[in-house]
């Protein structure tokens, strides 16, 4: 295996997507000579097989992501592919040759390195594709629906963008918990979403959306928010008085604003913000029982093995830009090797 781990990282240069403004997606551009990361002390270096697209990479080429990377930058933050180093202090039983799905910094790259304390194993007989996801896109929903969200058989649960990556996991999670599930996407993706489970899909963009809900559902259990500005007001008039909670974990269109006079006076219900990057790191204890939570849903067959659109690594920047507009559908990724 050393020799394996030789013959993957003797070239010292690899190609990369750089995002070297905060103009968003037109400024990243592929580098066929970006330097090949060296992993540090508690880091694996992976040669990537397949990086996951996120809304988040498309903030962070705005500069609108809390605390993300400064320009010029490696863009790509989720990943999966083979263990080819390991750095200094790393302990546990993965070894060289392991495929391992986690996050890092910089994964629309040939070669990234990840913390060795957030790799999780590619499940037995899945591609680095199919796994692609795993700790992100479903932990974030299974977060959302379970620890957060405290949702029960029985219960009204709305999920916002649907059609997404996290929106698509959330549906089927939220179907298997035994919830009612109302589900809003754009009209192109109903089909998609239905299939998944929900109970109903809507178009968020209806005028009458908060009426809609409410006169289907008498009100809601759960709402799971990731649209933001454009959505937010709505889970706020829908969600039950002081029953009704509000996972907030993503704001694609803009930011919306809640005071506490609001809380008090117009929506007395519950709200809670979640980036299952900060969960992992703050209740490391929680996060691990997802971890094991989305093990048995594989055992299960709740969780199947992922099917997203590949793309070879050049056009990250036109995915990024489709993603930006809504036009996308299900989890996208990138092969560095294409």
């Amino acid at each position: 295996m050393e020799s394996n781990e030789q013959q993957h990282t003797t070239r010292p240069t690899m190609r990369a997507l750089i995002q070297r403004t905060h103009r968003g997606p037109n400024d990243l551009v592929l580098a066929t000579d970006h330097p090949r990361p060296t992993p540090g002390p508690g880091e694996y270096l992976i040669r990537v097989g397949a990086a996951g697209v996120n809304f988040a990479d498309v903030m962070q080429t705005r500069g609108t992501y809390g605390g993300g990377p400064q320009p010029p930058y490696a863009a790509g933050f989720e990943a999966v592919g083979e263990i080819v180093g390991i750095g200094p202090d790393v302990g546990g039983p993965l070894r060289l040759g392991d495929h391992v799905v986690g996050a890092g910094p910089g994964a629309f790259a040939e070669y990234m390195t990840m913390p060795a304390a957030g790799v999780v194993p590619v499940p037995a007989g899945w591609t680095d594709a199919e796994a692609i996801g795993l700790v992100l896109n479903w932990a974030t929903a299974l977060a959302a629906l379970k620890p957060l969200g405290g949702i029960e058989r029985g219960e009204v649960v709305l999920v916002h963008a649907a059609g997404g990556g996290v929106g698509q996991a959330a549906v089927r999670l939220a179907r298997h918990y035994g919830a009612r599930v109302i589900a809003t996407a754009s009209p192109d993706k109903h089909d998609t979403v239905r299939a998944l489970g929900a109970d109903e899909v809507l178009d968020r963009r209806r005028p009458d959306l908060a009426a809609e809900i409410a006169r289907m559902t008498g009100g809601v259990d759960l709402v799971l928010e990731s649209v933001g500005q454009a959505t937010f007001e709505v889970g706020l008039s829908v969600a039950k008085p002081f029953t009704g909670r509000i996972v907030v974990f993503g704001a694609a269109s803009g930011d919306a604003v809640l005071s506490t006079h609001d809380l008090i006076f117009d929506h007395q219900v519950q709200v809670k913000g979640l980036h299952i990057g900060a969960l992992a790191v703050a209740a490391p204890s929680l996060y691990e029982s997802l971890l094991g939570e989305l093990d048995a849903l594989i055992a299960q067959g709740v969780y199947l093995p992922g099917a997203p659109h590949i793309h070879p690594l050049a056009e990250g920047p036109e995915v990024l830009r489709h993603l930006e507009a809504g036009r996308t559908r299900g989890k996208f990724v990138l092969d560095p090797w294409r």
